[in-house]
């Protein structure tokens, strides 16, 4: 590892983060727009990206979208949508190869930001509204992905298992929207909609490559084009929502499945800037992140009453889900046993080897880091999120330092939410 220092400046009320480096043979180029999740605003905001990459002022047909992408060397581009804490996240992606490597007239960075800037600012449009045949075709494309998440019963249950948790909450949606809310978005609201996206929520433009910050903002102040709102937020904020859990919520829910889903939704007190958020990522790694964690060798290995076993956590919302696939009939022991990992972290039932192994594991996913510009550039993003400077070295001596009784300190803050039950249709 090593530290990564992006150079950061801002234009036009958007926060550039250059890092320049010869490390790869391609620029890659991120873009993060953020958007705090609601029920009006979630379904639209998921469909933009969509439509947007299918033309652009210049290239209003998909198929010359396509070809200018070929054109720069087969530049790649795509999008993610995702939330972390209470907000959905659209995350832009472009590399290009650097320009050394080919033997091309006008600077490929140049051409990438360039079609970047007009596929988010400059889309095509028909009567000053987004492209109707385009709307319809990416809602249905949106509506796929929604019935694909029910069709995957793993993911299913861990959707269901956060909105039961967080009902209520922003946090309670998913990213891609509600199938319920496509049917009554057109192409007139959408673009409604994306203009007020754009000219309102922090946005961030990361580019990892041979270049320098003067190059990347003399390079966005021309090829962003569009207005900032007077309200545009420039930073995210992140509102603690305390919850007293006097009694464990327990839902279950039957569907035509051969295998149970067991989730578990447990809320913690910390977040990605809190001082123990190391302990919190240690925390979890001894319980479920990893094939040496508690969840996966007692309840999966051991006990053989689980197909797999696992845990994850939030560190922007201080969330942890389990997920297991077990026997319908296992149910009330795989709880049990599940319960009894919970206990043995809250006891400091931790053997050296677990801790080791533990580090050992996030010690070598901070060191890929470098490895990948996207990886680089998601890591410092969480800066960007939290507003916690912190770098992966420092993350790691953080980390490195965390001692059983940290883990303990933060496992009495780890409150058992909600119990997610997805079964068959029998009784009993």
């Amino acid at each position: 590892m090593s530290a990564t220092m992006f150079e950061r400046d801002s234009v036009k009320g958007i926060r550039l983060h250059v890092l320049p480096t010869d490390r790869y043979k391609t620029t890659a180029i991120s873009v993060f727009i953020g958007h705090l999740l609601e029920e009006r605003t979630v379904t639209p905001i998921a469909v933009t990206p969509f439509v947007l990459r299918r033309g652009t002022a210049s290239y209003p047909e998909t198929k010359q979208f396509r070809e200018a992408l070929d054109s720069m060397y087969g530049a790649g581009f795509g999008f993610d949508i995702y939330k972390r804490g209470d907000y959905q996240i659209i995350n832009f992606r472009m590399d290009v190869i650097q320009d050394e490597f080919v033997s091309s007239g006008a600077s490929l960075l140049s051409q990438a930001l360039t079609f970047l800037g007009e596929t988010l600012t400059k889309p095509a449009l028909e009567n000053n509204r987004f492209v109707e045949r385009y709307v319809e075709a990416e809602k249905h494309t949106v509506q796929k992905k929604l019935e694909a998440i029910v069709n995957d019963k793993g993911r299913y249950a861990a959707e269901r298992c956060i909105e039961e948790m967080c009902a209520g909450e922003p946090y309670r949606l998913h990213p891609l929207g509600m199938k319920e809310a496509l049917p009554g978005i057109t192409s007139e609201s959408l673009y409604d909609m994306y203009r007020s996206w754009l000219g309102s929520s922090p946005i961030d433009i990361y580019v990892v490559g041979n270049t320098s910050m003067d190059e990347v903002k003399s390079l966005i102040g021309n090829v962003f084009a569009f207005e900032r709102g007077a309200n545009a937020k420039d930073r995210y904020t992140f509102n603690r929502t305390t919850k007293d859990i006097n009694d464990v919520r327990t839902v279950v829910e039957r569907m035509d499945v051969g295998q149970g889903k067991l989730n578990m939704g447990l809320r913690s007190p910390t977040a990605y800037a809190d001082p123990n958020y190391p302990a919190a990522l240690v925390y979890n790694g001894v319980l479920g992140s990893f094939p040496h964690s508690k969840l996966f060798t007692n309840v999966r290995e051991k006990a053989s009453l689980a197909y797999y076993a696992s845990s994850r956590l939030d560190g922007h919302k201080g969330i942890i889900t389990i997920q297991s696939g077990i026997e319908i009939a296992n149910y009330e022991k795989a709880v049990d046993i599940i319960r009894k990992q919970l206990e043995a972290m809250v006891s400091g039932d931790i053997s050296e080897l677990e801790i080791r192994q533990t580090k050992a594991m996030i010690r070598n996913h901070l060191r890929e880091l470098n490895d990948n510009a996207y990886e680089t550039i998601a890591f410092d993003f969480n800066t960007v999120l939290s507003g916690k400077t912190r770098t992966a070295d420092e993350l790691w001596n953080e980390v490195d330092s965390v001692s059983v009784d940290d883990i303990v300190s933060f496992a009495h803050g780890v409150k058992l939410d909600t119990i997610y039950f997805l079964r068959d249709r029998k009784e009993g």
